[in-house]
């Protein structure tokens, strides 16, 4: 059975040093210790509104990274010219609010068709490989397949709030497994991201089919008190 990779939003390091306009904690340097204890990947979201993650942030860590970069971004004609200028092995389109605290939701795939196939289409002939957030829902994994998207990232917000409130979490559990099955049937490689903590991470990670997860505001979080180091290593462990 292949692993199940782990990639790791930095995200938080930034909004940290934003607070207070500092230059530190530098997400760089949160970026090169994430890959020295063994996420495979680095998850950065550059905003339109850079609230965390900026232009700067982007060029460094992509000239330094071994591993590879998973760059999030939402489906702009600013965010195609970044893009295709810094070529990251990995891009997840994502929905973009400019008054939400956090992603709320999948992308509307009804929305901006034409220029969703163009972006994908462009960053296919640059060799990148592409996911779409997603709700975890048939119809979305039909329209990711048709706009040739290599992978989708089902959004878990809705299930790990179950788990974190202590409600029953079985209803949404069977419809993330039902479209991960769905989804690796047609040929599409799924991941799982947002809202994710150890808890609700253990549950999912019997789910099979699921290649990759992408951890970022918790285990920053988690950090804190225990190091980046045994927080990686804990959830290493338990996908």
């Amino acid at each position: 059975m292949s692993k199940i990779r782990l990639g790791v939003n930095i995200d938080h390091v930034a909004t940290v040093r934003n607070a207070r306009g500092e230059k530190y904690p530098e997400p760089l340097r949160a970026a090169l210790l994430a890959q020295e204890f063994g996420a495979d990947s680095i998850t950065i979201h550059l905003r339109e509104d850079r609230r965390h993650i900026t232009d700067s942030d982007l060029k460094k860590i992509i000239s330094k990274l071994r591993i590879p970069l998973n760059l999030e971004l939402a489906a702009t004609n600013e965010m195609l010219k970044i893009a295709l200028k810094n070529k990251p092995p990995f891009i997840c389109i994502v929905p973009e609010k400019r008054k939400e605290v956090t992603t709320e939701g999948g992308l509307n795939l009804n929305y901006k068709v034409n220029f969703l196939k163009k972006m994908i289409k462009k960053f296919k002939e640059n060799k990148i490989r592409v996911s779409l957030f997603i709700e975890p829902n048939q119809k979305d994994i039909y329209k990711a397949k048709l706009l040739n998207a290599d992978c989708v990232e089902i959004h878990t917000g809705k299930f790990c709030n179950l788990v974190n409130k202590n409600r029953n979490f079985k209803r949404e559990l069977k419809k993330i497994k039902k479209i991960v099955n769905f989804g690796n049937q047609h040929g599409l490689e799924v991941h799982a991201g947002h809202g994710l903590n150890y808890k609700s991470a253990k549950i999912l990670s019997k789910v099979k089919g699921i290649k990759e997860f992408n951890i970022g505001h918790f285990l920053i979080g988690e950090s804190i008190f225990v190091g980046i180091k045994n927080c990686i290593k804990n959830f290493k462990k338990i996908i």
